[in-house]
């Protein structure tokens, strides 16, 4: 073996040893949603829910509840055209000349040809199935893609999927309306949960994996309408076809040969009962496999996201192995899946063809005793292979409902989760005229650690305010805290007097804009960037943004201006002006409270001067909090507020503070911000 067949073959195994002795588990990456096990009465609950789904399409699932029921028609009627044609064509019997009597719908066209010779009711029957084929086709109808049978696959591409029982013109109408009522449903519910997820608490997001919600979103979400669908319509209208087809029975055969009314009865709950014991057991495969997907997206999704880094640092082979060992783990757990699919439909396979054969034998004696004929074998026969085959399908459907309900149980999971938009939701914010208000605010993150303890502070629109002090002195969380990325585990934050934990979290963060550290850019064009959080922001509104925040000359001098597409992440332009960038879209926004955290980090010195210059413009009747270290910054500030443990310890301007020697001194002095004004001190 080759060496690099080597590192294939020893790779997983590697990484998986090497997470294990970490004490990570190497297969599934889940943070929040950590009790996935359901009993049968919580997968009751989901089931039901699911089925008020239906509400948002009930003209759709009206059309497709009437063609489902026409589709019955085929399977109750062939067995006794089966029946016509045997005994009154082939063997020449007269019509009447029986003891079993036709059912009660197929009773007029018996009346049509009982005058006939053998001819004319061949030529009936021709027509019969004639207008039959041309109404229900031959069959059932299917449209089905290409796919592969993992569970992302398979539900992704399940919404371009219908089917319907028969074919022909109403098999062609059935299967659009399954499309569309898929489609239509999948698409609803992953809006939901898109907005759900993107509407999560920081504190939340910040444990959440981003491939945990596009598996959610993507693969889980198109399961749904399977339950929605494949219970209301294929076992309904299946238990349907059962009743009908044993009253048909019991109406013609029930006085000949009793015991076949409740053999045929079986063939239901036998193939039911094959597959309960086993639903427990398939909803936690179902689980881990969807669990083991969800890990091997969020390894796709770190690397390419962080794929810089990776190579950088020649951690490529490791992150193959990393992703090799999850991908493994996903193909076994799918292979799990697969395997008890298998078993529990050969058991109910096996006893529902048991019981059928047990059908066939009984009916062929009566036929040897002279008390049937052999048109009453294919119209019985038929007529038990229906029920029989009904059994198989509703027990398959209970399988396939065990392993929906896996999914469904993973969607239903966030959308109950309290997220952004239930946590304040009485009245709108109105324009924010006046101050920030901070009143004894305590923030403990969900781990347990204390971000903010005791903050008493007032910041006024029209302040440029500086909010300085050590790593982890709580000044990101003090400045989430404004437009509601946290929320005060105390006291409580006033906006013009209004608690915002009581207003509108859209009407709150209309009216803030906050530009992070982290230089957050689409792969789009600059001027679909700089119009994130204002589609209707005008020419000249991008113009005066990019000329305060330092880059209009940039974008200016591109040859596309500001129809240039940006790189992944923006990655197609520097540090520096991504950063100028992000200011620009913030100002965009024309909101009455700006928050930039670290704007100047990435500048040289000629452009942070002129770019403080402008912010010192732009707070001019807005509030404008930068969190900021670099001394030439943090000294132009109308207010700086300096923290330290997550309290705030002094509030003055530049020389106010320093002529104090407190804290805010210390710090300077320590960070080398007083050098005799040489070079670019930073605070």
């Amino acid at each position: 073996m080759n060496a690099a067949a080597e590192e294939a073959a020893e790779a997983p195994r590697g990484i998986a040893g090497e997470l294990s002795g970490l004490g990570v588990s190497p297969r599934f990456d889940d943070r929040i949603d950590l009790d996935p096990e359901l009993t049968n009465r919580e997968s009751l609950r989901l089931i039901w829910r699911a089925l008020k789904l239906l509400r948002s399409v009930k003209a759709l699932f009206f059309g497709k509840l009437c063609l489902a029921t026409l589709a019955l028609v085929p399977g109750l009627t062939l067995s006794w055209v089966g029946k016509v044609l045997i005994d009154q064509v082939l063997l020449g019997a007269p019509i009447d000349d029986s003891e079993v009597r036709f059912p009660p719908h197929f009773q007029p066209f018996v009346d049509a040809v009982r005058d006939l010779d053998r001819g004319d009711v061949l030529l009936a029957v021709i027509a019969l199935l004639a207008t039959m084929l041309v109404l229900f086709g031959r069959g059932g109808l299917g449209v089905w893609i290409g796919y592969g049978a993992d569970t992302a696959t398979n539900s992704e591409l399940k919404l371009n999927a219908g089917s319907s029982r028969v074919a022909g013109v109403v098999g062609v109408i059935d299967t659009w309306l399954h499309i569309r009522l898929s489609q239509r449903l999948a698409n609803g519910l992953r809006t939901r949960l898109f907005r759900r997820l993107a509407h999560l608490p920081m504190a939340k997001l910040d444990d959440h994996r981003i491939g945990d919600s596009v598996y959610r979103v993507m693969y889980d979400a198109p399961d749904v309408p399977e339950i929605s669908l494949g219970l209301t319509l294929e076992p309904v209208f299946t238990l349907i076809g059962v009743a009908i087809s044993l009253y048909l029975i019991q109406y013609s055969y029930g006085a000949v040969s009793p015991q076949i009314v409740w053999v045929a009865g079986l063939l239901v709950p036998v193939g039911l009962l094959a597959t309960l014991p086993a639903s427990g057991l398939i909803r936690r495969v179902q689980q881990a496999s969807r669990a083991a997907g969800t890990a091997t997206t969020n390894a796709i999704e770190e690397n390419m996201s962080n794929i810089a880094a990776v190579q950088s640092l020649g951690g490529m082979a490791r992150e193959r192995a990393r992703l090799a060992a999850k991908s493994e783990e996903s193909y076994r757990r799918f292979r799990h899946v697969r395997i008890m699919e298998i078993g529990v439909s050969a058991v109910s396979y096996l006893l529902t063809v048991g019981l059928g054969a047990f059908v066939a034998i009984v009916v062929l004696a009566e036929i040897i005793v002279g008390r049937m004929t052999p048109g009453d074998w294919a119209a019985l026969f038929g007529l038990a292979l229906s029920i029989g085959g009904a059994g198989l399908a509703i027990g398959m459907a209970w399988i396939n409902l065990q392993a929906n309900t896996a999914a469904i149980r993973r969607v239903f999971f966030f959308l109950d989760l309290d997220a952004e938009d239930t946590l304040g939701t009485l009245d709108d914010l109105p324009p924010v005229r006046q101050s920030v208000r901070f009143e004894r605010v305590e923030m403990r993150y969900p781990n347990g650690h204390r971000a903010l303890a005791g903050v008493d502070l007032e910041l006024r629109i029209g302040e440029l305010v500086a909010v300085v002090g050590p790593t982890g002195a709580g000044k990101t969380s003090l400045a989430g805290l404004v437009p509601g990325f946290y929320r005060p585990s105390r006291g409580r934050v006033l906006i013009d007097g209004h608690d915002i934990a009581a207003v509108d979290l859209e009407s709150l963060r209309r009216q803030v804009s906050y530009v992070f550290q982290e230089h957050l850019l689409m792969s789009e064009s600059i001027r679909a960037n700089l119009r994130l959080g204002n589609p209707a922001a005008t020419e000249e509104d991008l113009r005066t943004a990019c000329r305060t925040a330092r880059i209009l000359d940039f974008v200016e001098s591109l040859a596309d201006g500001f129809d240039t597409v940006l790189g992944q992440s923006g990655d197609t332009l520097s540090v520096g002006q991504k950063q100028r960038l992000c200011i620009a879209r913030g100002l965009v926004r024309d909101t009455p409270i700006l928050i930039l955290d670290e704007p100047t980090s990435a500048l040289d010195p000629r452009t942070e001067n002129a770019l403080v210059h402008s912010l010192r413009d732009a707070a001019e009747g807005r509030l404008v909090i930068v969190i900021a270290h670099r001394l030439s910054t943090i000294r132009r500030a109308d207010r700086i507020v300096f923290m330290e443990d997550g309290s705030v310890r002094e509030v003055g301007t530049h020389e106010a503070l320093m002529a104090a020697g407190g804290g805010y001194r210390r710090f300077v002095e320590l960070q080398g911000g007083l050098q005799g004004g040489r070079g670019q001190p930073r605070a």
